[in-house]
């Protein structure tokens, strides 16, 4: 059965608990909703991307299955971040330690928590700026390291705690550093 096709008013604004009704309501919606409180429906993305966001979700996952070091998530998990906001980045992680202070009840839902490590993944329909301001949430929320990756550019911006982003011009891997340690992601696929 299909979903009926969803129209939201521009600045549509809505609560915590009125988002997780409508994302609960809507399993199949891409839904964030911005700290003021606006909502947000993205489009899913295109097959090309979605694949590249698999390959970029499966090595972050193999190498937390080897190390246990944490909790890996692909592009369906929803974060509620301090700020308010609720974000889903297409990969992310977080700390062991951290993930285990959450109750059982926390983990279930938007877990209250900004992950440590994010990624984005531009898509064709991404303007540049609206990932950049969301990575620069994510920095301002918690998150110790944050990779932008621009496809169509061939560019990564990488984000980390108190220091300016750093732009890599078609880097063939991008280090985990100390926040996922061993931690290399393989971008040959990914710029294919």
């Amino acid at each position: 059965m299909l979903n009926p096709t969803i129209v939201i008013p521009q600045a549509f604004k809505v609560t915590q608990e009125q988002f997780q009704q409508i994302a609960t309501l809507n399993r199949d919606l891409r839904l964030e909703r911005t700290a003021t409180g606006e909502l947000i429906v993205m489009p899913p993305t295109g097959s090309d991307t979605g694949n590249r966001n698999l390959d970029i979700e499966g090595q972050l996952w193999l190498w937390n299955r080897q190390t246990k070091l944490g909790k890996a998530f692909n592009s369906s998990t929803g974060f509620h971040l301090p700020n308010g906001a609720n974000r889903s980045p297409d990969a992310s992680w977080v700390k062991l330690k951290r993930w285990q202070v959450l109750t059982p009840e926390e983990r279930t839902g938007f877990a209250p928590i900004c992950p440590d490590f994010v990624v984005e993944l531009r898509s064709p329909s991404d303007k540049l700026d609206t990932l950049r301001a969301k990575m620069r949430e994510y920095m301002e929320n918690g998150t110790i390291l944050g990779w932008l990756i621009d496809y169509q550019n061939r560019k990564v911006e990488i984000y980390r705690q108190g220091q300016d982003v750093e732009v890599l011009d078609n880097p063939t891997t991008l280090s985990g550093e100390d926040v996922l340690p061993g931690f290399v992601l393989d971008l040959t696929e990914v710029w294919q």
